[in-house]
């Protein structure tokens, strides 16, 4: 018997399976893909109440070679198991290897030859260029050399003993690495070069072998930096002394400790006036700086800086700094916003650069948290766009006469509120980039979104907005994968990881659930995970269980198929009730039978051609029904009508006398993605209606639905999706009557080339 029980139980365990994995339902709930509650992780999306994550503190002294465009560094780590685990060995990351020459980077990237390629372009095909680190000594924190291995980017540290849970351990590192020069050869971080005047620009990020994240979900998050997939970083405290020429000027992750030994006086006090003011102040002046340019010091100061409870730290130097700062209040506390940029930034980055910074934050902080750290800063270097705690690198550079075009100008904006913005997510809201990209890319390019429009009315936003995700949507799907795809693994990465992503979440706040009820989850999710490490799941939960939506169909639709919208108004029947009056019924049904006959064309030239049929030649054929009138209203047609008056009910005498119009409306569901159907009606007296139905109308079918309407008026016209707000891929299925949308092309002349001149340029001559 326990046999048998046990097939019988372990039959039905596999056919539920089976089921769900068959399952079509579009609202199919996805409680088989998420990873099951536990007491680290709830049902709720919240952090259990056993979470526990790591932690690293870092305390390390660099010194940049300008001369030769190296970086050295000497660092002790130590390291705190918070785990329940014991551990015998610790994984340490060192992201520079991916540019070692024999890096697999290199080995798995495609190429292929063009007519015209870039100098970055042939130093991909054919690298010699020597980044990895170099590691002079592995060491215990009283110096005794440690056993390690290195595999690409990871090195494995074997512990002497293992350590036990809510021990920690400390130990040594020592490394240098030759910098790269990241306009010609790429990355996220290294020097740019100005021939002009000589002179570096360094940009220092991913410098430092550091710890990786080990976790509940993952054990420890070992994959290889291959270059897409960014980082994952446990959360600690960090002392960092920086030596560079004495005429350098750094900005980095943190608070600079030592201002009396690095800044002038006359430095000083304008940073202290810029902490007490809300607009930019100029610390080091442009001319400051180009008298800084001419002269090369040979001696050396040293920068030290502390930043508490981040996960990173990166760092920028040199002396064609210009510097203004400004402070930003939360309540009682100020943030220093603060920008670095060289001259070839000008006019543009002492225009915009620290007002955008602290728009940010204050806007990031109205739909998160109020912003944590004491500094934000963003740092000019072309041909850049890259984040880390308080300190980001930033593209948008004009001309050398000072002009620039409108896109460098919101190009420039922008990038700095990206990565400004992305203190919040991933660097606070730390979750794993090397896993999922779309939790910190996707994300940000949504609040990005937000922030643009409150910086400007009608600000040339791209990503975020339904409209301009069409293309991508409805392209070859060979060429398209889920955005819960692993960084390594997606195809066309930016429309992938930023745009699809910020565009759903814009469609969820707009479309699905509502500004207030999305804000609230949103935020929600923020607070919950400030300073943790969330997953997918964490997020869709949290979304749900602070709004009461259920958005299941959501996530499976934009973040876990490639489907498309393209929902289709295919059919409108138009119905009237039957009063049961023969004065108001009888000449309609009249109409109706005799409108087709007298309209058939056989029918209009027998009457203009024939000039006599033969019931006119011969009237004796002629009998009853010739002259039978079937719709003329007699004695006995209004007695019947009375009777049947008599027979009803008050409220069916209102619902019969009322006059509504009944409009079924056919909808196919051919792009497979469910959405709201969201619709305008346009009366025939001209005014509108919109009318909002939930995505649900297609739980039972999600092929094929209709729905009945009930108006007081004609309806002249019907649009389908009339405010583009659900990514809708075919706008021509739209409309009732059928409306096509003309294709737009331009014509123009054989070898005709555009100006090269930009709008402010031409405006000059």
């Amino acid at each position: 018997m326990k046999k048998t029980f046990l097939f019988i139980v372990l039959s039905v365990l596999a056919s539920t399976v089976v089921f769900a994995q068959q399952n079509p339902s579009k609202f199919h709930q996805l409680k088989e893909e998420f990873a099951t509650p536990n007491v680290y992780r709830t049902a709720s999306g919240a952090p259990g109440h056993e979470y526990w994550q790591q932690k690293a503190d870092y305390v390390i002294d660099i010194r940049l070679d300008d001369e030769n465009q190296k970086i050295s560094g000497e660092e002790t780590i130590t390291y705190f198991n918070q785990s329940p685990d014991e551990l015998t060995y610790l994984w340490v990351q060192l992201d520079q290897n991916m540019r070692a020459k024999d890096s697999d980077r290199y080995k798995i990237s495609t190429s292929e030859m063009r007519d015209q390629m870039s100098l970055r372009a042939l130093n991909r095909l054919e690298p010699d260029f020597d980044g990895g680190f170099k590691l002079d000594k592995v060491s215990d924190s009283r110096g005794a050399l440690l056993n390690y291995t290195v595999n690409g980017t990871m090195m494995r540290i074997d512990l002497p003993r293992p350590l036990k849970s809510k021990a920690s351990y400390s130990f040594k590192i020592k490394w240098w690495y030759n910098i790269n020069d990241h306009i010609n050869m790429g990355g996220r971080s290294g020097y740019e070069y100005f021939e002009e005047d000589g002179n570096y620009l360094y940009i220092i990020a991913q410098f430092y072998p550091r710890m990786a994240v080990y976790n509940e979900v993952e054990g420890w998050q070992n994959k290889q930096f291959l270059g897409r997939g960014e980082f994952a970083v446990p959360f600690g405290d960090y002392k960092v002394s920086i030596t560079v020429p004495s005429d350098h000027i750094v900005g980095a992750t943190g608070v600079l400790q030592n201002q009396n030994d690095v800044l002038t006086a006359s430095q000083r006090a304008r940073f202290k006036e810029a902490s007490n003011s809300d607009n930019p102040v100029v610390i080091i002046s442009q001319d400051e700086a180009e008298e800084a340019e001419k002269h090369f010091a040979k001696t050396e100061k040293t920068w030290v800086f502390q930043a508490e409870n981040v996960r990173d730290f990166a760092f920028a130097t040199s002396r064609k700094f210009i510097w203004d700062a400004q402070a930003v209040k939360f309540g009682n506390r100020k943030v220093m916003a603060m920008s670095f940029y060289p001259k070839e930034g000008n006019p543009l980055w002492g225009k915009y650069s620290t007002k955008v910074v602290a728009h940010t934050i204050k806007t990031y902080s109205k739909f998160t948290f109020d912003f944590p750290y004491p500094t934000a800063i963003s740092v000019h270097s072309d041909q850049q766009g890259m984040e880390y705690p308080m300190i980001c690198f930033n593209g948008g550079r004009p001309e050398k006469d000072g002009t620039y075009s409108e896109r460098t100008k919101y190009g420039m904006i922008g990038v700095i509120i990206h990565e400004v913005g992305h203190n919040f997510f991933p660097m606070i809201v730390n979750s794993d980039e090397r896993q999922w990209t779309w939790m910190d890319e996707g994300m940000n390019t949504f609040l990005q979104y937000l922030t643009e429009q409150e910086w400007e009315r009608g600000y040339p936003s791209h990503s975020g907005v339904a409209y301009n995700i069409v293309d991508y949507m409805k392209g070859d799907k060979k060429n398209i994968r889920p955005v819960m795809t692993n960084s390594e693994s997606l195809m066309q990465f930016y429309p992938n990881a930023y745009a699809k992503p910020s565009t759903a979440l814009n469609i969820l706040r707009e479309t699905v659930m509502g500004r207030e009820l999305f804000d609230f989850a949103f935020k929600t999710y923020a607070q919950r995970w400030m300073f943790k490490h969330p997953t997918p799941e964490d997020f869709f939960r949290t979304m749900e269980d602070a709004s009461a939506v259920d958005l299941d169909w959501f996530w499976r639709g934009w973040f876990y198929s490639t489907d498309h919208v393209d929902i289709a108004l295919d059919k409108v029947s138009w119905f009237k009730m039957n009063t049961q009056n023969p004065e108001t019924e009888f000449p309609l049904d009249a109409k109706e039978k005799y409108e087709s006959r007298d309209s058939y064309i056989a029918n209009i030239r027998n009457k203009e051609q024939l000039e006599e049929v033969y019931t006119e030649r011969d009237t004796s054929t002629l009998d009853f029904y010739n002259r039978y009138n079937p719709f003329a209203v007699g004695l006995k047609e209004k007695e019947d009508y009375e009777a049947y008056l008599a027979s009803l009910s008050d409220e069916e005498k209102e619902v019969l006398n009322a006059g509504k119009n009944y409009y079924q409306l056919d909808f196919s569901n051919i792009g497979g993605l469910v959405m709201p159907i969201i619709l305008e009606f346009t009366y025939v007296d001209g005014s509108r209606e919109i009318k909002r139905i939930p995505a649900e109308i297609w739980k039972m079918n999600s092929s094929q639905v209709s729905k009945v309407f009930v108006t007081d008026k004609e309806i002249q016209e019907i649009v389908l999706d009339p405010n583009l707000e659900t990514a809708d891929v075919d706008r021509n299925n739209n409309y009732w009557p059928e409306r096509k949308e003309p294709t737009r092309f331009e014509l123009f002349k054989a070898r005709q080339r555009k100006s090269s001149f930009n709008p402010m340029q031409k405006a000059k001559k």
